[in-house]
């Protein structure tokens, strides 16, 4: 039924809608982002009425724009509100700090590989600028990771055509499970090394912790 209406919506309105619903949901919206842009490519590869290059540069162009949104939003609002009231949920200067940190050193890996994760595909570009992540770093992964996603989805499904459904699915638990278990042993990793890495942060990062 959701493709059957997103076929429709395809036909109709074609390169601003995937770029729209991308958008959208590179902001934090949960929305079909990736459904869209497989759809709107098996349209363009059955019918021959949208551009695959274009229709790719559009999904790019979208992913781009709405992670730089969601990254300035969480740079402006979330950050401020977790220096603000994160100690009520035990998230004190010293483990923000700490979050920093980690983030300056894998934050380019959650950025592009969180463009092929639905949950991190919402959620990479808030928490990059909740992290206060620097935004040239950002953008470049951000770009490509965003690049690479259209392109990889959209000549699939433009090449394969319905064969690319089926086999979206599975990648998607597949990819939304293995994230888990890594976010779950990530977790344990820094709560094993909290103090050492602690250490290293404020090392890293000394003084208050500053208001932008």
């Amino acid at each position: 039924m959701l493709i059957q209406g997103l076929d429709h919506l395809v036909a109709t309105h074609g390169y601003w809608l995937v770029a729209a619903v991308v958008a959208l949901e590179s902001m934090g919206l949960p929305l079909p982002g990736e459904t869209t842009l497989v759809t709107a490519s098996v349209y363009a590869g059955t019918t021959h009425q949208l551009d695959i290059i274009v229709l790719i540069a559009a999904a790019t162009c979208g992913a781009i724009a709405g992670d730089n949104v969601g990254f300035w939003l969480g740079r402006q609002y979330g950050y401020r509100l977790l220096v603000g009231y994160g100690q009520r949920i035990g998230l004190t200067s010293r483990r923000i700090k700490l979050g920093q940190f980690l983030f300056d050193r894998h934050g380019g890996k959650v950025v592009f590989f969180g463009r092929f994760i639905a949950l991190l595909r919402m959620l990479a570009a808030l928490l990059a600028g909740i992290n206060c992540m620097r935004w040239p770093r950002f953008l470049f992964f951000n770009a490509v990771g965003g690049t690479v996603w259209a392109a990889v989805f959209g000549l699939g499904a433009y090449s394969f055509g319905q064969q690319v459904h089926q086999l979206s699915r599975p990648f998607a638990v597949t990819s939304f499970v293995a994230a888990i278990l890594l976010m779950v042993g990530g977790t344990w990793f820094v709560r094993r090394h909290e103090a050492t890495l602690a250490e290293e942060a404020e090392r890293a990062l000394p003084g208050p912790l500053p208001l932008y």
